[in-house]
């Protein structure tokens, strides 16, 4: 790239089956004239979110925009390897056991925070706790191995399930967001600003704070069911980042998108679809050094529940068709992250096999997806 090109590049990775709706189109072609933006990625995932699309990735030179990132900042997945054996699979017991999960965590909050080197904050008590909207952990077992070499050398074994954990910030991120969307909207901040300098501190704290969380989560799922876990990965979805990219320095703005520069990351599915770990191939700079990170809605939230509850129950909704188990007592959560809701995972995996930029390493089966036993 250029350093002194205007030119602004807008790039949707997709095959004609997916579907990619028109507003998500507008929507990152809109981003793409904020000032500063140089390249504006679409994933295969790609759908409209509040202004600024889900699934997406942006590279601007000078100019950051907190606009782009969202309330989430440090939305991410993490993925332990679990003590528990595929051959021992005992989830109608399990899922008596998983509660509690959404109350504030009883243990030594200091000592955690110290060992976690953060300090403390307005937010500690939503440390360890998961969060709304699609926010989830999920228990899952290896349907299938598709790349023997690979999986072995990320230290996964065939005879263990894993836990996949997918939460952010919480309202943390919101109080960053706010502080700077309330002042310049989406006008973005140049990066030598005192704004700018103290957006950058904030970010990164949050961003910290979020692993943490996935962590403590993590550990008190597993907790439950007197088991522990090894860490395998934990891949960042909402984040600013210093970065080169053809040449160009720049800032790498991720929205909903998974890094394609940090090893292997898992590409989550519905609750009631496979998920697949993959891990990065070929040239990674067109695409923003991004990657689909599930499988993108397909219906917005407001208008889910009014598709399904006339022709799903919502004992129904608690079971899928893998034969998983889906915690939820909220019911409008429920018919909002209901499967129907999202697209084909398997299109979205195969648009980045298409387009050269995965490879993948083993498919994922869930067993138990729990997100609130609130009613």
């Amino acid at each position: 790239m250029d350093n002194s090109s205007n030119t602004k590049e807008v790039e949707i990775i997709a095959s004609k089956k997916n579907w990619i709706g028109g507003e998500a189109i507008k929507q990152l072609q809109n981003c793409a004239d904020l000032p500063g933006i140089q390249i504006s990625a679409g994933m295969p995932d790609l759908h409209p979110g509040k202004g600024c699309p889900i699934g997406a990735a942006f590279f601007s030179r000078q100019i950051l925009h907190p606009y782009l990132i969202g309330n989430d900042i440090g939305c991410g997945m993490g993925l332990w390897q679990t003590d528990l054996a595929q051959h021992k699979i005992k989830r109608d017991r399990w899922v008596k056991k998983l509660d509690g999960l959404d109350n504030q965590w009883e243990a030594d909050i200091e000592a955690w925070l110290k060992e976690e080197n953060l300090e403390s904050n307005k937010w500690d008590s939503s440390l360890g706790t998961i969060g709304g909207g699609n926010h989830f952990v999920e228990l899952q077992q290896i349907e299938s191995i598709e790349n023997e070499n690979l999986f072995l050398s990320s230290g996964l074994s065939k005879k263990h399930l894993l836990l996949l954990v997918h939460s952010g910030s919480r309202g943390l991120g919101e109080e960053i967001l706010r502080s700077y969307v309330d002042q310049f909207k989406n006008k973005g901040i140049h990066e030598e600003s005192d704004a700018a300098i103290d957006y950058i501190k904030k970010h990164n704290y949050a961003l910290k704070w979020a692993c943490s969380n996935r962590k403590l989560i993590a550990n008190r799922f597993l907790d439950k069911l007197g088991t522990k876990g090894q860490p395998i990965l934990d891949i960042c979805h909402n984040s600013l980042t210093p970065q080169i990219i053809n040449n160009c320095s720049g800032w790498l703005h991720r929205k909903g998108a998974a890094p394609s520069n940090e090893g292997l990351i898992v590409i989550s599915g519905s609750r009631g679809s496979f998920s697949y770990i993959v891990t990065p191939t070929g040239k990674q700079g067109d695409n923003c050094l991004s990657l689909a990170h599930g499988a993108g809605r397909k219906w917005k939230r407001s208008e889910t529940k009014s598709r399904l509850k006339n022709k799903y129950s919502y004992q129904s909704l608690l079971q899928t068709k893998l034969g998983s188990v889906f915690i939820c007592r909220d019911k409008n959560l429920l018919y909002e992250e209901a499967p129907q809701a999202y697209k084909d995972i398997t299109i979205v995996v195969n648009d980045l096999l298409e387009a050269g930029l995965i490879k993948v390493v083993a498919v994922l089966k869930p067993l138990i997806t729990y997100k609130t036993r609130r009613q």
